[in-house]
């Protein structure tokens, strides 16, 4: 090496070189996204207790959810446009006082309305937390160092999923249920004094606000507002026969198709959708809306597989769940280590591969499959998971211009969202439809003129006329049961096949990743 040489390799070695005071605003940031997620899963486990509590049927109380889910993935794409105007700290400062202000308003809610306000209100400014955690990386950390930031993002949008049902169920039980949002005060105000000592001020840009992309705002705004609602009670009210989601789908459908075309004509849009057309982003969309399908839609499906065929409880199903997250704190730094040598695309396709492994590993579950047969598949999935999420975001981030930072993590952010979205509306039809066809194929075979039927129900009337049911409902009861079998057998091969749907899902991505320019090792020069 010569000697011009060695100042040069200094010089890059310092610009590298991330203090601790950085560290510790990044993990401000990406506790910001834990805390935004938590609230989503947190809240579910409670949903009953809330319902209750407010005077709310199961229909209105699944707002609650779609509230919050809502405004979340409105906020979430204008986020980058809106740091610009009002600077990154101070932005994301006065929304997590505001979000705390709503979350402290959900517990002190006092009917269903003033709740739904209240969500909203908490999701529109909980949900600038997530992009704003991946700004933060992106933005403060050079990108030799950005893979370990995204490994610690990826720990949030998975480990929130896992302990939320846990603690949610704890703490409804426990406390009452207006404990799930006192909680999230705490590590908000953690991440408060981190970010507020650690975030550089920025100069206010109020001019924007005057030449703002307003049309294309409110096109993004409607459409993906309508397209999360129509996702969100679509099965509830039966999707098409329906009249409320066929107008709210056409809605979606053409301010949507306006949104695209705003943004495209204008020179100066508030999100730049053209980062699209870039091979390695676009292309990472895709596994990413996938990603979104896998990771939402199997802690979707396994807790409506426990609840509907064993009836477990909240806190049941999170200590079922938690062995998705545990795995991960020991696999981030495996992968993170990885990272600097092997190819990217390596580990994203063995991350999907293992993945995608894990759901088909559930496709042969019986009624009997209950809390030890599915803590392997879990470990698995766990395994799996950060193979997917730090590379796929390291890939898609590459080369991204500073300028683009808030339209790449908006984008990419909303994405993983949507595939989320639509992934637990299907899978929430599919279930429905596949148990519809089950159960008459079972019914079907459940013949009274059958030998085995007869037995079975001559047998189950026996028992009942032991516990002292008179003949004709001993008779009666003896029928429900045989029916509730058939029904319980019909809906445990409706989740089988879902988990197959989930799992083939990855493998069919497996296809995009060679797609994939290769990306420099994380770390790597």
């Amino acid at each position: 090496m010569s000697e011009a040489s060695v100042p040069a390799a200094a010089t890059a070695a310092d610009s590298e070189r991330v203090s601790a005071s950085t560290w510790i605003t990044v993990f401000g940031g990406v506790l910001g996204a834990f805390i935004a997620v938590l609230n989503i899963h947190i809240t579910n486990a409670s949903l009953k207790d809330i319902q209750g509590a407010l005077g709310a049927t199961l229909e209105e109380g699944s707002f609650i959810s779609t509230a919050y889910l809502t405004a979340e993935i409105v906020v979430i794409p204008i986020t980058g446009w809106l740091t610009q105007v009002f600077s990154l700290r101070r932005y994301i400062l006065w929304n997590t006082v505001f979000f705390m202000g709503f979350t402290t308003l959900c517990a002190m809610a006092w009917n269903l309305e003033s709740m739904l306000v209240f969500r909203a209100l908490a999701g529109f400014t909980g949900g600038t937390l997530i992009p704003l955690s991946f700004a933060i990386i992106l933005t403060l950390l050079p990108p030799a160092k950005q893979a370990i930031g995204m490994g610690m993002f990826a720990l949030t949008a998975t480990q929130a999923p896992t302990i939320g049902p846990t603690l949610g169920g704890y703490l409804s039980e426990n406390y009452g249920w207006e404990t799930i949002f006192y909680l999230q005060l705490l590590p908000t105000g953690i991440m408060f004094f981190l970010l507020w000592r650690g975030l550089k001020p920025g100069p206010l840009n109020l001019g924007l606000l005057k030449k703002g992309d307003w049309w294309g705002i409110a096109a993004m705004a409607i459409g993906l507002g309508s397209l999360e609602i129509v996702l969100e009670e679509g099965n509830r009210k039966d999707w098409l026969e329906s009249d409320f989601i066929v107008r709210g789908a056409w809605l979606a459908i053409i301010s949507l198709l306006l949104f695209v075309i705003i943004e495209l004509r204008r020179k100066d849009p508030f999100i730049n959708l053209r980062l699209l057309a870039r091979r390695n982003f676009g292309l990472a969309n895709i596994v990413n809306i996938v990603l979104g399908l896998g990771l939402y839609g199997s802690v979707f499906i396994m807790p409506f597989y426990l609840t509907q065929v064993h009836g477990y409880n909240a806190m049941q199903i999170g200590q079922v769940m938690m062995w998705i997250g545990l795995p991960q704190l020991v696999v981030v730094p495996i992968v993170l280590r990885l990272m600097q040598t092997v190819d990217l695309r390596i580990l994203l396709a063995i991350g999907a591969g293992v993945f995608g492994l894990s759901c088909l590993m559930n496709v042969q579950m019986t009624a009997d499959y209950a809390h030890d047969h599915i803590l392997l598949p879990h470990v698995i999935r766990g395994l799996g998971m950060p193979f997917i999420m730090i590379p796929l975001s390291v890939i898609a981030t590459a080369g991204i211009e500073q300028q683009q930072v808030g339209s790449a993590s908006g984008l990419f952010n909303v994405m993983r969202n949507l595939g989320g979205s639509v992934g637990i509306a299907l899978l929430a039809t599919f279930v429905s439809v596949r148990e519809h066809f089950h159960s008459n194929h079972i019914l079907e075979a459940v013949s009274l003129y059958a030998p085995a039927t007869v037995d079975r129900l001559e047998a189950m009337t026996a028992y009942f006329l032991q516990l002292g049911a008179d003949p004709e409902l001993a008779q009666m009861r003896a029928l429900l049961s045989i029916d509730a079998v058939a029904r319980r057998e019909s809906y445990v091969m409706a989740f089988n096949d879902a988990f197959f749907v989930i799992g083939s899902a990855f493998v069919i991505s497996l296809m995009v990743i060679p797609l994939l320019k290769k990306v420099p090792p994380a770390g790597g020069h």
